[in-house]
């Protein structure tokens, strides 16, 4: 993880959690409640102004930010002067009605999800490349020995899927995405083999690791050469871009997983690679090595099929903003789901390390153009955290946005506030619940880092 990878990381989580802080501190303000201190970022202040009640600032840390509204300390009042309830001042915080409170407890997830619309919007209206491999499957067991749904459904190696429960399939991104949020459900799988259509049910299976479901494919990816690396063994042996590797010592290649296990299962020092550049056959000897025991690296990045997204107009991208916002929503649901199917958490749950890193790698790939979709990919991914953080939120876990609006709707039902000790007991669960998920899931990062 590299400097410019945490510093995106950090900036980029900054951002969604800053227009979190921002759905509170509107609603408080709509609703009466004084806001004492509205920070962008944490730690020490840079800067701050007082404008009426609430002293805006700017803070040397870029991790989000902090709306600090009157009374929130009441809490602590409480304890320290063993009070029977909270302080109620006027303006304060505890001094808004309990339908209030909701409004406010639920305008930073709310704004998360504007943020995503917003995003989504964004990134329709300008349009975006989409790079990703076809359709073209291999079977994972050709290479593992293991048996998974796709051999019990009668998979072939250069299968297409074309649909899935009669949603077209044109990349094995699509393919991925439905099979991902299936597990244990069948799927009705429409193939194209050898131009034979063919009708399918598959049940993917769920994994543990992942917490999503899988069938036990990979994609099929032709040899053809799109990039080299200036120093790697395929630059040195004369391969450049445009070159499509047709054979190893003598043994032909159809794909690069048949090509790269050859070389991973032999090791050899050199080998001879056949291939076809402007429609002559020509061969070449790399040189190869494998440091600290690892697997084969030529040097190469494949060519993926690439499609366009056309730039919609403003009416379509706020439409399609909203549908794929709805789609995200369902989608986050559904995989908090798996943590209640024995999904292994340490390395399903990503930590705060985890995300960071996710996040800068994305965004660094995105910016510099390395990687499918650029800038917009991104993009998608910050509304994607940002609907994660939406979802999260709201879990009826105390501590949580989601654990205020239960206690609070408790208390507008009852036409009474909890006690004190009432309150302190159940945020004591909250932090406890919480703590142990913070924990696991910096256990996991720990552990993914470790095997990166």
């Amino acid at each position: 993880m590299t400097i410019v990878t945490i510093a995106l990381g950090l900036v980029g989580l900054g951002v969604v959690v800053f227009f979190h802080e921002l759905g509170h501190f509107i609603v408080a303000r709509l609703v009466g409640v004084e806001v004492e201190e509205f920070s962008l970022g944490w730690g020490p202040r840079l800067f701050s102004k007082k404008i009426g009640s609430t002293a805006y600032t700017l803070s040397a840390l870029p991790i989000g930010g902090y709306c600090r509204m009157k009374g929130e300390d009441s809490y602590r009042k409480a304890i320290e002067q063993k009070l029977e309830e909270f302080p109620r001042d006027p303006g304060s915080y505890f001094g808004a009605s309990p339908f209030r409170r909701i409004l406010i407890s639920f305008g930073g997830p709310f704004m998360n999800v504007v943020f995503a619309v917003i995003i989504y919007s964004l990134v329709m209206a300008v349009g975006y490349d989409v790079k990703s491999w076809d359709n073209r499957i291999l079977l994972a067991s050709q290479f593992d020995g293991g048996s998974y749904p796709a051999d019990v459904a009668g998979l072939e190696s250069g299968d297409r899927i074309v649909a899935i429960d009669g949603k077209k399939i044109g990349t094995f991104a699509e393919l991925q995405e439905s099979i991902a949020l299936s597990a244990k459900k069948p799927i009705e799988v429409a193939v194209d083999r050898s131009g034979r259509q063919l009708g399918i049910t598959m049940l993917p299976e769920f994994d543990k690791e992942s917490g999503i479901g899988r069938v036990g494919v990979y994609p099929w990816i032709e040899p053809l050469i799109e990039t080299v690396d200036a120093s790697g063994p395929s630059a040195l042996s004369g391969l450049r871009a445009g070159d499509r590797i047709i054979s190893v010592n003598g043994s032909p290649v159809d794909h690069t997983i048949g090509l790269l296990s050859i070389l991973d299962a032999e090791k050899p020092a050199k080998v001879v690679i056949g291939f076809l550049r402007d429609g002559s056959v020509s061969e070449t000897t790399l040189v190869l090595a494998y440091p600290s025991g690892s697997n084969t690296n030529l040097g190469v990045g494949w060519k993926p099929l690439t499609s366009s997204v056309r730039a919609q107009g403003f009416g379509e991208a706020i439409a399609m903003g909203f549908l794929e916002t709805g789609s995200t929503i369902s989608a986050t649901y559904r995989g908090i789901a798996t943590l209640f199917m024995g999904v292994d958490i340490l390395k399903a749950v990503s930590g705060p390390a985890r995300i960071t890193w996710m996040v800068g790698s994305v965004a660094q790939s995105g910016l510099s153009g390395e990687s499918s979709g650029g800038l917009s990919l991104a993009l998608n991914f910050l509304a994607v955290l940002s609907i994660g953080l939406f979802a999260m939120n709201l879990l009826p876990i105390p501590l949580l946005d989601g654990g205020s609006i239960l206690l609070f709707v408790i208390e507008l039902f009852r036409h009474k506030a909890a006690k004190v000790k009432t309150v302190l007991r159940y945020q004591t669960i909250g932090m406890v619940a919480v703590s142990a998920l913070f924990l696991l899931s910096t256990v996991g990062d720990v552990l993914f880092f470790s095997n990166k």
